[in-house]
């Protein structure tokens, strides 16, 4: 273990009430931070509102985000997926920033507060895409290395990163394993019960799905949670908190582009054409990383085993129990933190 995590843990008391006097994530309740190895134990859903979101121009973007922690502290950006938004990370972001982790959680392009800069770039929703996206938030923020941790969209984009500019990675938390994909893979069949679990991937292909979709987009989505993860009850006010990012202009753009790019009925752009090609070949990455997976994942996803040789550095995965599903750091925010903290001590 390095000598500046040794130093942070011995110091972990003193630094923890600094952490959270400083952070610039307001919550409407706060777990008390205790000297241990793992974070500090916070029931789901106790922390319910972020104080206020940054904005900052980067890359083709002016992206929304909350930032929580130290501003010197060790930098750790946390990824959302669809569909879901920075609140999936309400209850991980303080328990990382009582560590003395600088926490940055931005909206992907297409949700909340993220908005393009011109009016005239394409609405692109390819991963590649997104990947540099957040690596031009990245640099607007200074940051040079981050650790990543994400989600659905959120895992994939970290995947990328990692793949393509690893010397931006020092290390990586993706739930559901190694996501990245091509179109070419997205044109394989898959056996009829893979293919019902992505039956929305298919009526988005369908300009019906489009309408559909920017008509119904909140009880879509509802719907979505609720088979992604059917062991989580969550309330109206905690789903509602979330849907208010759907409602970004953009938003019925990027997510109809994403799926129909990936089954190849929608092209990119070039300039990402090379990325592409790269990631087609399904590289290996090397960071340090923890793969996670909840014991009660409904939306679909590969096994563990299926993905365990594409990660080259140091590794492990867990599985969490207790009927967690798809959205894993806000159904177990404790053992999501844990697998931050812990990736990051090993790096």
């Amino acid at each position: 273990m390095p000598d500046n995590i040794n130093h942070e843990r011995r110091r972990f008391v003193g630094r923890a009430a600094m952490a959270l006097a400083a952070t610039q994530l307001a919550l409407s309740t706060t777990a008390t931070a205790k000297p241990a190895k793992s974070a500090t134990i916070v029931k789901p859903g106790a922390n319910t509102a972020f104080a206020s979101l940054k904005q900052i121009d980067a890359g083709l973007l002016n992206v929304g985000y909350a930032e929580a922690g130290l501003a010197d502290g060790p930098p750790v950006i946390l990824l959302h997926g669809w569909p879901y938004d920075i609140y999936a990370f309400v209850d991980v972001a303080p328990l990382l920033a009582a560590a003395g982790r600088r926490v940055i959680v931005p909206y992907l392009r297409g949700y909340g507060s993220t908005r393009f800069l011109s009016d005239s770039t394409m609405r692109n929703g390819q991963p590649a895409a997104i990947a540099a996206d957040i690596v031009a938030l990245m640099d607007a923020l200074g940051i040079d290395k981050a650790t990543i941790a994400g989600f659905d969209w959120g895992a994939r984009t970290a995947n990328i990163i990692a793949a393509l500019w690893p010397e931006r990675v020092k290390a990586m938390v993706s739930v559901s394993g190694y996501l990245i994909g091509s179109q070419q893979a997205g044109k394989m069949p898959l056996p009829p019960k893979a293919e019902l679990q992505w039956w929305y991937q298919f009526y988005f292909a369908t300009e019906r799905g489009r309408e559909g979709y920017d008509k119904y987009r909140h009880d879509f989505s509802k719907l979505i949670w609720q088979l992604a993860s059917p062991q989580w009850h969550f309330d109206d006010s905690t789903f509602d908190r979330s849907a208010k990012a759907f409602d970004n202009p953009d938003h019925v753009a990027i997510v109809i582009h994403n799926y129909r790019w990936r089954l190849g009925l929608a092209e990119g752009e070039a300039k990402y054409a090379d990325d592409e090609a790269k990631l087609a070949q399904a590289p290996v990455i090397a960071v340090p990383t923890i793969t996670m997976e909840g014991d009660a994942n409904g939306a679909p996803h590969p096994e563990p085993s299926a993905y365990a040789k594409k990660f080259s550095g140091r590794y492990s995965h867990r599985t969490i129990k207790g009927g967690i599903g798809h959205n894993l750091p806000q159904e177990a925010p404790k053992a999501f933190a844990d697998a931050v903290l812990d990736v990051m001590a090993e790096a």
